[in-house]
């Protein structure tokens, strides 16, 4: 499975935000975690719900879990 944080871009990009780094000071989160979210990788619950606390969201707003294509 892979995670699809399009959503996250979307809204973050829609509150006016460019700058994707600006979310490690935003949420409080580490450049590791923006890069495992760049990537589609994933990230603990406890950073997802900094960034949901930072973005006044809901998880669901932020990501979707899609299943692995199968071969």
């Amino acid at each position: 499975m892979q995670v699809d944080y399009s959503k996250l871009w979307a809204r973050y990009k829609g509150m006016g935000h460019k700058n994707k780094t600006d979310l490690i000071e935003m949420a409080g989160i580490s450049t590791n975690i923006l890069a495992k979210l760049n990537k589609g990788e994933y990230v603990s619950m406890d950073s997802l719900a900094k960034i949901c606390r930072a973005l006044n969201c809901d998880i669901g707003d932020i990501c979707v879990i899609n299943p692995a294509e199968q071969k």
